[in-house]
């Protein structure tokens, strides 16, 4: 559905050139969910602009559902579906009239149009609303209407910007929940921006971290935790006299530590494994701990691990 080569953009000022995005490579596949991640900056957006034809790239090539993004935009864009950061009904217009003009605007006949803006109201359940103007609709409310708009002529392929940003939780849940749904009756394939990580977290069936312009992570959000951050194992024990003891591993445990006065960190792949052979080990030294607990990575931890910056604090204002 998508293949990039090479891409970058760069912006020229009066005084510097900025490097964007500087030689993205891409392969998504059809009907995968696929989240970008990075801080503000890292050229997430200006990647979606660049695959949506919203700008030319300064050297690369991208393929879109088929089509160069270069030399064949209109046909890139007849098949793709954009919700971007902001509102995308106007603010003075009628619900179910924006619904029936995007419609028209892609080359549906009245009838059609007609019947696929009630489609799409059913789905997104905007029937309430499809009266009102777009001015007086909640803030969910808007974002299923901009979804809503960005499906009306079926595309293959949806990109989300930021899709969920400024929503309360219960808003945030009931917009992924038309999301998946939507996905799974027509397998649209689905590339979004988030500083949610919790979503790219339990939404996403591939995860790319982009840093600086570049691509520095792309897995599976399972695989990345595994592979880049490991499971932590926090031990308090009763006695900080024993933490030099304590630390003394056995051989067989592959493991990064960490002390904190009395508190000892232990980071290693499959922690519910190591963890009962740990406190084993320890109680045959004589090692009494206190408490113990055991944490899965984040996607932050894997973030904080490739870049040393916590990607929740750099989206934390924008959010």
């Amino acid at each position: 559905m998508i293949r990039t080569t090479g891409l970058t953009r760069h912006f020229v000022g009066k005084k510097e050139t900025v490097e964007a995005v500087r030689g993205i490579s891409l392969d998504i596949g059809d009907g995968e969910l696929v989240a970008l991640l990075g801080p503000n900056g890292a050229g997430k957006s200006t990647t979606l602009r660049m695959l949506t034809t919203l700008l030319p790239p300064t050297s690369g090539t991208a393929t879109v559902a088929g089509f160069d993004t270069t030399t064949d935009p209109e046909e890139v864009r007849r098949r793709i579906g954009y919700v971007g950061q902001g509102t995308g009904g106007g603010a003075n217009q009628f619900v179910l009239d924006e619904l029936l003009c995007q419609g028209r605007c892609y080359g549906l006949g009245r009838r059609d149009s007609a019947t696929r803006a009630a489609e799409l109201v059913e789905v997104l359940d905007l029937g309430a609303v499809t009266g009102r103007k777009v001015s007086t609709l909640s803030g969910g409310q808007k974002r299923r209407l901009d979804i809503a708009l960005g499906l009306v002529h079926r595309p293959g392929l949806l990109f989300l910007d930021e899709p969920s940003t400024g929503m309360d939780p219960q808003n945030r849940a009931n917009l992924w929940e038309h999301i998946l749904r939507l996905r799974e009756q027509l397998g649209t394939t689905i590339v979004l921006t988030t500083h949610y990580l919790e979503e790219a977290d339990s939404m996403a069936e591939r995860v790319i971290v982009i840093d600086h312009g570049t691509v520095i992570a792309d897995d599976t959000s399972a695989a990345l935790k595994a592979d880049l951050a490991g499971d932590m194992i926090t031990m308090r024990l009763a006695d900080p006299a024993q933490v030099d003891q304590a630390v003394r591993l056995p051989g067989w445990l592959t493991a990064a530590v960490e002390v904190d006065g009395p508190t000892v960190i232990v980071r290693t792949a499959d922690g519910d494994v190591v963890l009962p052979r740990l406190l084993r080990h320890l109680d045959s030294v004589g090692v009494q701990v206190r408490s113990v607990d055991l944490a899965r990575p984040t996607l932050d931890d894997v973030f904080l691990a490739l870049t040393g910056r916590s990607l929740r604090e750099t989206g934390a204002a924008a959010a």
